[in-house]
């Protein structure tokens, strides 16, 4: 018996029971589709989070007060140790490697202009913010190289605040109220979007030493340090803790690495993937014992065809193949009738949902490519093997 043969009766006892292979392949469409579509979310959140955390450029490093392992925007760590300070920016600023350093200190205070009043949040920084986070400055300028102690009261809005504040109105010039003092609205800043929930376009930028008298505080929340590419980061920042120490007699802070960061997210996101996929793997083991099930069903029914292939000389290699070939050909269709209808549903779901961060991750897709065929053969064997093993006369007889 030839291969083709043995093909021809395996796609014939397919189509002969229709319905009965149409639900066999319906379970494994949805276990396969079921992995796929879960598995690209998860791919899709991986990829939204590791995109927002550096849309800001790739070689930035940032140095938060007190010593801690906690990892977020600035201002989400709070210690009483010894503050950053502006000096501790200007020798930062002098180390080898280093092109820019930015200093952060955030808040929230009430935005008057006119009649209008809205509350925002408040970024105290300097005038290397456009270098350092690569963000653009729509019209005007962003605020000028200052003394840092001694800034002149300008301030820079975000997209979102202008239209607020002015609407149809150049804000350029205008004079402003923030927490109760006066500022000169100098520059506005092109829209830049959400970090992580972080509205950066509803925000106003003052020079730091403002922040830090409007909010009373005596030190930074964070010093951002821009450095050149292609070096040693670590190498940087052994620099930055051996610079600190020595000014502050002891590492009573935290630096921060982008590789660190995404480090981190991508562990907690690849458990995340493998969450969803171990969901989505519960609907395919269904379709597993679908398949078994219908395959042991089917060597039961075909008991009488089993003695006459057997009696006409076929081997006992031709019925395990042939049984085989039947659970292999479900599975393997039902796989790939669950991967195109999962990728359909992925771009329909980009389409009609575009803020739903979802990516197809194509290793997913062949993984479960895969596992469509092995369960074919995993399911398929047992049967397989019942069949193979009858003895052409015992199986005559049941007719």
């Amino acid at each position: 018996m030839t291969f083709i043969d043995l093909a021809k009766l395996s796609l014939g006892a397919v189509f002969a029971y229709k319905l009965r292979s149409a639900l066999t392949v319906l379970g494994i469409l949805v276990g396969i589709g079921s992995v796929v579509i879960l598995t690209s979310i998860g791919e899709g959140v991986r990829v939204y989070v590791v995109n927002e955390f550096t849309q800001f450029g790739t070689n930035i490093v940032a140095v938060v007060p007190g010593k801690t392992e906690t990892f977020g925007i600035s201002g989400a760590t709070i210690s009483t140790v010894r503050p950053l300070t502006i000096d501790d920016l200007e020798s930062l600023k002098r180390l080898n490697n280093v092109i820019a350093v930015v200093p952060v200190v955030q808040g929230n205070a009430n935005v008057e202009f006119g009649s209008r009043s809205r509350r925002t949040i408040v970024l105290g920084v300097n005038s290397k913010v456009p270098e350092v986070w690569k963000m653009p400055v729509r019209s005007g300028r962003f605020l000028p190289e200052d003394n840092m102690r001694a800034s002149r009261a300008f301030a820079v809005l975000g997209s979102k605040m202008r239209d607020e504040l002015f609407g149809n109105t150049n804000p350029l010039g205008q004079r402003i109220r923030v927490g109760g003092d006066r500022y000169r609205v100098i520059g506005v800043m092109a829209p830049k979007g959400q970090l992580l929930g972080f509205d950066l376009d509803d925000t106003i930028y003052l020079p730091i030493d403002k922040a830090l008298e409007m909010f009373n505080r005596e030190g930074l929340m964070e010093i951002d340090v821009l450095y050149e590419g292609g070096i040693s980061v670590d190498k940087l920042t052994e620099n930055i803790k051996r610079n600190l120490i020595a000014r502050h007699g002891d590492e009573d802070f935290t630096i921060i690495t982008q590789d660190k960061m995404l480090d981190v997210l991508g562990s907690i996101l690849d458990i995340l993937t493998l969450g969803v996929a171990a969901i989505g793997g519960i609907s395919l083991l269904v379709g597993a014992v679908g398949i078994l099930t219908i395959m042991t069903i089917s060597v039961t029914e075909r008991i009488s065809e089993i003695g006459l292939l057997r009696a006409l000389g076929a081997r006992r290699s031709h019925i395990l193949h042939l049984f085989l070939g039947e659970a292999v050909f479900l599975s393997v269709i039902g796989g790939l009738l669950g991967v195109l209808a999962a990728i359909v549903s992925v771009f329909m779901l980009k389409f009609f949902l575009p803020s739903l961060p979802i990516e197809i991750a194509w290793i997913y897709v062949i993984t479960a490519l895969v596992l469509a065929l092995l369960i074919g053969v995993i399911t398929g064997i047992i049967p397989a093997i019942r069949a193979a093993s009858m003895q052409p006369l015992e199986a005559l007889r049941t007719e």
